[in-house]
């Protein structure tokens, strides 16, 4: 690529307030800002080529925040149709299933009042909202670069340049990207985004806390028999076809208009190199209490996306000079809930607040110092802390005795105290991975394309698309590590726990080759939380590039 200095100059717009991604955190954001001031100007800027179509969750969302946010929502029409009317838990064995009993279950699983919905089509609903209150989305323009003033302060992003070829080289289409400068900047982008990762190593901002966790969710649409239809049934599992020491679990919720979803999540602190989860994501739908369901249904949507399950000890500084981090970006997922939406919009709306007030005040640049000393005696800080320790119980002690222990403490912090006080996580992800050599390979079925599938015809379901001619956004620090570790040691894990097909070794004469088939990444980030080596790094592809899920 052309030096900086012949590169044509960025165009530059300026705003109050700069939010980097349009998912539920960043929408919440900027319709607090112009509900408290309707004078400040605010951008959002989403990689996705429309609001939602990178957005992939359950999901179930608890009103909390819709109810602050918006308190009229429910007498107008939305997508939030589909109130929750029956809910179960169930442990799976091989061949079959235990439900457990609702009233063993904390207080705080219970899903009524919740919804079931399509976190797509919700966040499709508040952007609405949000452009009819003044705000600026700008959709398909991947925010690739953080703006940084002479004392380090965040003053905004750059959007990715459009038409760099493969060779890093402007192409004929050249266009640079734009820069979006704010007073302050809100980082909403997900689990393991890009620019939030760069800052909490620039920043520090993870320092004294837990390393985050992650899990790998992967999800399908389908419509199915209206006789098998349950509309708000949501049903959540744990078992097989998992062992007892790797954690994760499945859900099942019945939509509106015969549709149901059904996803598995994977803790990403499994050992098993050998381990697949899209594999066992696909064995799951096998078991003889979830198949029928199926029987004569079509497969519509398939999706994958990185969750955050550290929880309360993992939460990283949320404050850096110029913003702060909101939503997954910063960890409020609740993972026995299997819910962050809510937390998400939280984050968001008490961001808005502090940023209104820091401006009424002729500041900027700054960091939000109340956002940050404020979150943990919040409706946030509440929710995770009753949590905190089911994930290390879960992780230590495998999960018959995690949940058990995990629930017993759920229970007991309703009372308002732990007999575990607040457990550590220990290593990070990645560091659980074993060599191959201390593992057992795993054989699985081929897929039979009716209940069973491969990953690339279920990338195709997700309608993913990348212009072909543009630099691989999948970055490999040293390939000499990624043959003599990732391969020879591990044994190649990249070509299984990705869900997408991306990579894969290719054994040729002079040796395996690393191959990167970028144009299928489905942008779930589970390569950069899971490589054994942090050896890969996620980048954001040329603007409008990924998936586009439709009602996911």
């Amino acid at each position: 690529m052309a030096p900086l200095a012949e590169l044509p100059e960025r165009e530059a717009m300026e705003f109050d307030v700069v939010i980097v991604g349009a998912g539920p955190a960043g929408l919440a954001a900027a319709i607090r800002l112009k509900q408290l001031d309707p004078d400040v100007s605010v951008v959002v800027v989403e990689k996705g080529s429309e609001v939602g179509a990178h957005i992939l969750s359950g999901a179930v969302i608890d009103p909390i925040a819709l109810d602050r946010l918006l308190p009229e929502w429910r007498q107008e029409e939305t997508p939030i149709k589909t109130p929750v009317t029956e809910d179960h838990f169930l442990f799976l064995g091989p061949a079959g299933s235990v439900r457990l009993p609702n009233f063993l279950m904390p207080p705080l699983m219970s899903n009524h009042g919740n919804f079931v919905v399509s976190l797509g089509n919700v966040c499709r609903w508040l952007a609405g909202k949000a452009e009819a209150l003044g705000v600026e989305i700008y959709p398909g323009f991947a925010a690739a670069e953080l703006l940084r003033d002479d004392t380090g302060a965040v003053v905004g992003v750059a959007t990715g340049d459009m038409g760099v070829g493969r060779d890093g080289e402007p192409g004929p289409n050249y266009q640079r990207g734009m820069e979006l400068r704010g007073k302050y900047t809100l980082i909403g982008e997900g689990a393991r985004g890009s620019l939030a990762k760069e800052l909490i190593a620039a920043f520090g901002l993870d320092e004294s806390r837990e390393p985050q966790k992650y899990g790998l969710g992967l999800k399908e649409l389908w419509q199915v028999d209206p006789a098998l239809h349950k509309p708000g049934l949501v049903q959540h599992s744990f078992g097989w076809p998992l062992g007892n020491g790797t954690g994760g679990g499945s859900f099942l919720y019945h939509l509106e208009d015969n549709q149901v979803v059904v996803g598995f999540v994977v803790h990403l602190n499994y050992d098993n190199p050998y381990l697949s989860p899209f594999q066992e994501f696909q064995r799951f739908k096998t078991h003889p209490a979830i198949a029928p369901l199926f029987k004569g249904a079509k497969r519509i949507s398939y999706g994958a996306r990185a969750i955050t399950e550290g929880g309360y000890q993992s939460v990283p500084k949320l404050v850096f000079p110029g913003g702060a981090l909101i939503g997954c970006s910063a960890g409020f997922v609740n993972v026995p809930r299997i819910k962050g939406s809510h937390n998400a919009m939280l984050s968001g709306m008490q961001a808005a607040e502090h940023v209104v007030a820091a401006l009424a005040e002729g500041r900027s640049g700054d960091e939000l110092a109340g956002y940050e000393r404020d979150w943990r005696a919040s409706d946030i800080g509440r929710d995770l802390k009753r949590v905190r320790n089911v994930k290390p119980l879960w992780s230590k002690l495998g999960t018959l005795a995690g949940i058990a222990l995990g629930g017993l403490d759920m229970w007991t912090n309703t009372l308002g105290f732990s007999l575990f006080g607040t457990l550590r996580h220990g290593k990070p992800d990645y560091a659980a991975t074993k060599p191959a050599a201390a593992c057992k390979p795993i054989d699985y079925p081929k897929p039979d394309g009716v209940l069973t599938f491969d990953r690339l015809s279920s990338v195709f379901l997700s309608n993913t698309n990348h212009e072909e001619d543009q630099p691989i956004h999948l970055r490999v620090t040293d390939p000499t590590l990624q043959k003599t570790s990732e391969h020879d040691v591990y044994a190649g894990p990249s070509s299984r726990y990705c869900p997408a097909g991306v990579y894969e070794w290719v054994e040729e004469a002079d040796g395996p080759r690393f191959v990167i088939n970028a144009q299928n990444c489905v942008h779930c980030k589970t390569c950069d939380i899971k490589d054994p080596n942090q050896n890969i790094n996620w980048t954001v592809p040329e603007g409008a590039g990924g998936p586009n899920y439709p009602n996911m």
